[in-house]
């Protein structure tokens, strides 16, 4: 499925729909790869409704198919604040608003968190493999913002993840708002060794159903119209 000409934005509703997450991919895939449908998939399935959406360096090479580098998190957060403020504009059902993103698209949704949390536009943010600090670079941490984060997140985690592992992430500085979830052997794309006894699709599901028990925090207190 390729996202709506007029709007940019990918829909996937849910039936008796709890929440809404707007769903960011990541530096080197587009909104619609395998990872970013299964996850879209079990989503739906637990009630939550999916809407994607690229930022321009991903939308210009599906166009063109000239591969770009992604441009820096800081730079794409007027991006995501439009897209989210696009979705607002047309949906008015009272259901709690989510962002996140897998790595790159978490990290600049936990970005623009704040000012959007502010703006009584979403609830909160969820980040699935959120790069802590770039690859081999773990003394370059991008965990600043993190420390004083108003807005309710969650973070879903492998424990081995090469951009922020749970031995390196137990030392970081982060706010009271923020709730890991730990999947014991992942990677950065929550994949387990088969050594470890754990598997990709386990892991994939104990991170939708995350989403779901943290999604539920907001539909009782939601206070949009």
């Amino acid at each position: 499925m390729l996202p709506d000409q007029a709007t940019g934005l990918l829909r996937n509703e849910a039936d008796g729909a709890i929440a809404q997450l707007v769903l960011a991919h990541g530096a080197g895939a587009p909104m619609d790869h395998p990872w970013m449908n299964q996850m879209t998939a079990l989503l739906v399935a637990r009630g939550i409704r999916v809407v994607r959406f690229e930022f321009g360096f991903m939308a210009a090479r599906r166009d063109d198919g000239k591969r770009r580098p992604a441009r820096k998190a800081e730079h794409l957060v007027g991006e995501y604040s439009t897209a989210v403020k696009q979705l607002c504009g047309q949906t008015n059902d009272g259901l709690p608003t989510l962002i996140g993103g897998k790595s790159l698209g978490g990290r600049v949704a936990s970005l623009v968190a704040d000012e959007l949390y502010a703006a009584n536009l979403i609830d909160g943010v969820v980040c699935f493999g959120y790069p802590f600090h770039p690859a081999k670079k773990p003394t370059v941490l991008r965990t600043a913002h993190l420390a004083h984060l108003a807005c309710p997140a969650l973070i879903v985690q492998g424990t081995r993840d090469p951009l922020g592992a749970r031995e390196e992430v137990a030392d970081y500085a982060l706010a009271e708002s923020i709730d890991i979830v730990w999947l014991e052997d992942g990677d950065h794309d929550l994949k387990p060794r088969k050594a470890s006894g754990e598997t990709f699709a386990g892991h994939m599901e104990t991170a939708a159903a995350a989403v779901e028990r943290f999604s539920r925090r907001f539909v009782e207190i939601s206070n949009r119209p």
